[in-house]
Order: structure tokens, then C-alpha cells, then sequence
């Protein structure tokens, strides 16, 4: 694995981390700044995670529960579902939430064990920079950003 890199992205959000980690975890949070996807899982070790799209329908990732400290880290096996493929190797995020003041939170998402130049490679360096300032500017101002709200357009 030392050769497959790891995307590391770091967000300091004015709220706590109970906040944060409902936002991550809350189907209902989660709509509002990731482009519409509701996340679904009971949050357990073993437990699989989706996305629904607002049109009902499963996004195309599949992901795995590997550890929960709650609210202060989450870590999944991620892959996707491509229709007449075979499911890529999984890949790896984790949350890793720090307390960085009495009113600020520090996010750091780290997704590794991708291949170099692929879809993961190319989706995540675009993917989650997006996702997790929409995740800061809704925490902080109620407001997703409009570039995620646009996913979610695209996926009626």
C-alpha cells in the first residue's frame, strides 16, 4: 500500500463536535450540502452506509462501517457499485473530529488506499473539497453552497 496515495483535507468549522458528527451521520443533514444524498446506517461496526439520491434511487457508492468513537471519529470502507463491472478495490475514509477552540471544530478527512489516476483519484480531489466546504458554510450560515445544491439538481 505504500505506493497508493491518501487525499488529506483538513475544514475548521465554527460549531461542535456533536453538531459536526450529525451532520455527517444524519440523512436529513446530509441532503442539504452533499448534493442531495441522504446518508443511511445504523452507525454500527459491520453496518453498510448508502446515499440515497433524492429521485429514491441508490447512489452508486457502498460503503462499510470499520470504527465509530462517537462524536470524535468514523472510519469506513468505501467502493462503488458500477453496473456490469466489478465493484474497484475498497478505499478508506476516516473523520477524525478535534475540538480546536471552545466554538471551532477541526474536520480532517482522510481518504486513502486509491489507485493513482483513477476515478477515486480524479472524484475525491474534487469531490470532497466541495462536499466539506458546503458542510462548513451549512453549519455556519444554514446555507449549503451552490455548487453541491446543483448535484442534487442533476440527480432528479
Amino acid at each position: 500500500m505504500g505506493d497508493r496515495p491518501s487525499f488529506v483535507y483538513v475544514v475548521y468549522i465554527a460549531s461542535t463536535q456533536e453538531k459536526v458528527w450529525q451532520a455527517l451521520t444524519d440523512g436529513k443533514i446530509s441532503r442539504e450540502y452533499w448534493g442531495g444524498r441522504q446518508v443511511e446506517s445504523d452507525w454500527q461496526v459491520g453496518s453498510p452506509v448508502h446515499f440515497r439520491l433524492e429521485n429514491g434511487e441508490l447512489d452508486a457508492a457502498r460503503l462499510r462501517v470499520v470504527e465509530v468513537n462517537k462524536p470524535l471519529k468514523l472510519v469506513m470502507n468505501w467502493t462503488r457499485e458500477l453496473p456490469g463491472k466489478p465493484p474497484p478495490p475498497a478505499t478508506r475514509v476516516t473523520y477524525t473530529l478535534d475540538t480546536a477552540g471552545p466554538k471551532n471544530v477541526k474536520l480532517t478527512v482522510v481518504h486513502e488506499e486509491f489507485e493513482p489516476g483513477s476515478v477515486v483519484d480524479d472524484g475525491l480531489r474534487n469531490g470532497w473539497p466541495a462536499i466539506l466546504s458546503s458542510l462548513k458554510s451549512y453549519l455556519e450560515t444554514g446555507e449549503a453552497l451552490d455548487v453541491t445544491k446543483r448535484w442534487s439538481a442533476q440527480c432528479r
